[in-house]
């Protein structure tokens, strides 16, 4: 059982002084909202404070008194993880990045300039004023940091085209647990001098330093993207029609839904998903030109070679858009039903209907 925090702040008073006014936080109900991501962590501790960091300068201040006072320190950006990586632990300093939010765009190099508190919508609202685009993008893209996604090397829906976090950071600044700042990389796609470091600190989970700078490659912004959508009758001929798919191209989505998902989301949203469906697929292509059909054409006749029972293609980006957020709501929909334990899990393509089965046998035992 976790205790609630001390009540005396005096002896914060040397990290208090080293910091702008209001930034050190030791109020009772504004701590409670700091011990949880939305993993919902039955077991995290509370933190004797928050530290609301406005630049480099204050992570730095904040590691150093922690180093010198053996104090455990937590990062944290928007608190949207479900991995419990910003899960406070008793008598800790939760270190927030949410009020560290500028960013330049330099579109000549295509790259993107980023303090950590800033949305991975903002980064890709800002890239595209210039014609360019962000590609990660996680479910929760609308409300998570982008120094998250890179300490967490996000993902998305778009990952199966465009890959993860660390295929977009070119470089960063980071301060390490004794405070010292360091420059890793920057605003170059060619950077083989010494060793990859900054790939060695995306994904680490805040444990090798915290991100107080980012710069992001960015790539010209594609067409608007055709869509598919495929209804099966089970999971397994959904899984058969991925691999057929994959084996011939790169969608810039391919996402699925089982039954339980899909009922989920009707419920959530009402937006006329069939709940009889076994399983449903949902395919994208933002190839430029006659090419987009070409590759929409050939999922299409792939998921009906694979028994599809009804296969549905659009060119309209808000009809697509409308089949990607449902499958971004997933998780808010399942979420509704109870407690909710997710694990992150990936295997070798030709495992996958393996993984989707062995999946549906050990649902039928809970």
């Amino acid at each position: 059982m976790t205790t609630s925090p001390p009540r005396d702040a005096a002896d914060l008073a040397d990290l208090a002084g080293s910091l702008p006014g209001g930034a050190l936080i030791t109020d009772r109900d504004v701590l409670a909202g700091y011990r949880q991501d939305w993993a919902c962590d039955p077991n995290a501790g509370w933190p004797r404070a928050v530290v609301r960091a406005t630049g480099t300068a204050d992570v730095q201040a904040t590691l150093r008194w922690a180093s010198a006072t053996r104090t455990p320190v937590v990062p944290r950006g928007a608190g949207s993880g479900l991995s419990g990586g910003s899960s406070a632990v008793d008598g800790c300093i939760v270190l927030s990045t949410e009020r560290m939010r500028a960013i330049t765009v330099d579109p000549v190099s295509r790259v993107a300039i980023t303090q950590p508190g800033l949305l991975n919508v903002e980064v890709k609202r800002a890239a595209a004023e210039h014609g360019l685009f962000y590609p990660p993008d996680p479910s929760s893209f609308e409300i998570c940091s982008i120094g998250g996604n890179a300490a967490t090397n996000a993902g998305g829906l778009c990952c199966v085209k465009y890959g993860v976090t660390t295929d977009y950071v070119l470089g960063m600044e980071v301060v390490l647990a004794d405070g010292t700042a360091l420059r890793l990389g920057g605003p170059r796609l060619k950077d083989v001098a010494g060793l990859a470091l900054t790939k060695m600190f995306v994904g680490s989970g805040g444990i090798l330093g915290v991100f107080t700078e980012l710069t992001l490659r960015l790539v010209p912004a594609p067409p608007s993207a055709s869509t598919m959508v495929a209804q099966f009758a089970s999971i397994e001929a959904a899984t058969a029609a991925v691999l057929a798919i994959t084996s011939r191209l790169r969608p810039s989505m391919l996402e699925f839904m089982d039954n339980t998902s899909i009922n989920a989301v009707e419920d959530y949203t009402s937006m006329g998903l069939d709940r009889t469906a076994g399983a449903l697929l949902v395919g994208r292509s933002d190839a430029p030109g006659a090419t987009a059909a070409a590759e929409i054409a050939l999922m299409a006749q792939a998921c009906r070679d694979c028994g599809a029972a009804d296969v549905f293609t659009t060119d309209d980006p808000a009809e697509g858009e409308a089949f990607a957020a449902a499958r971004r709501a997933a998780f808010p929909a399942l979420q509704r039903l109870g407690s909710l334990l997710l694990e992150d899990v990936g295997v070798a393509l030709p495992k996958l209907p393996t993984l989707v089965s062995g999946i549906a046998r050990i649902a039928t035992r809970l």
